[in-house]
């Protein structure tokens, strides 16, 4: 129904083209990705040209359609965006699993969509986080590093600084997550979200811990 609708709608000529790539959007959310990017993947499985000003267009049909929302990265510390490479999230994780005949379940990915969807239902503007800083290597060398955050996530003058992640359960694990809120020198609240049934608090360096549950029940957990 939404495919007839849309290349009714749009006059599509490629639906083949266009099928193939809400498979790719489904398979990869989460992802970091662009229309250059999508239109070569696609080339090489079907061994014909696809442009990537023929996928961009119907990228945005998609998003039209609201099947699909683009999340743009922003340069936390620049203050900027960067025209690309963005993620884009599926609206209905049902609709994604039926597309994808329930394969490629992967928990992670899906999380992320799941909470994308939910502080976009609250009224928030979600973007992907970029944050740049100087690491000192082993050897004394200094060397710029890039890390992602999840979401960084405004409302008016507020704003919160969002990873994910299925567990913790090692140190190791906990510094990998966390590593990226470390970057920000700003005094927004930094927030990790685990699958878990925990209550929101707070640790040592400042970072509010919530249970998935937690936040989908209460849309007052960010605020603890």
């Amino acid at each position: 129904m939404y495919f007839k609708d849309i290349v009714e709608r749009y006059r599509v000529d490629l639906e083949q083209i266009l099928g193939q790539l809400t498979d790719t959007l489904c398979s990869s959310v989460g992802s970091l990705t662009n229309a250059n990017k999508i239109a070569k993947t696609l080339s090489s499985v079907r061994g014909k040209q696809t442009s990537s000003e023929t996928i961009a267009k119907y990228i945005e049909y998609l998003s039209d359609s609201f099947l699909f929302k683009e999340a743009k990265r922003f340069d936390v510390k620049g203050k900027r965006y960067f025209q690309y490479p963005n993620k884009y999230y599926c609206t209905d994780i049902g609709l994604r699993n039926a597309r994808l005949n329930f394969r490629q379940q992967e928990e992670s990915h899906i999380m992320e969509n799941i909470i994308y969807n939910e502080l976009v239902l609250r009224g928030y503007r979600v973007d992907v986080g970029v944050v740049e800083f100087t690491e000192t290597t082993a050897n004394g060398k200094r060397q710029q590093k890039s890390c992602e955050i999840d979401f960084v996530v405004s409302s008016g003058s507020t704003r919160y600084y969002i990873q994910t992640a299925l567990n913790i359960d090692t140190e190791e694990k906990e510094k990998q997550e966390l590593r990226p809120l470390f970057g920000i020198n700003d005094s927004f609240k930094k927030i990790l979200v685990t699958k878990t049934y925990a209550k929101p608090w707070t640790d040592e360096k400042g970072i509010l811990h919530v249970g998935l549950y937690e936040f989908l029940l209460d849309e007052k957990s960010l605020m603890s």
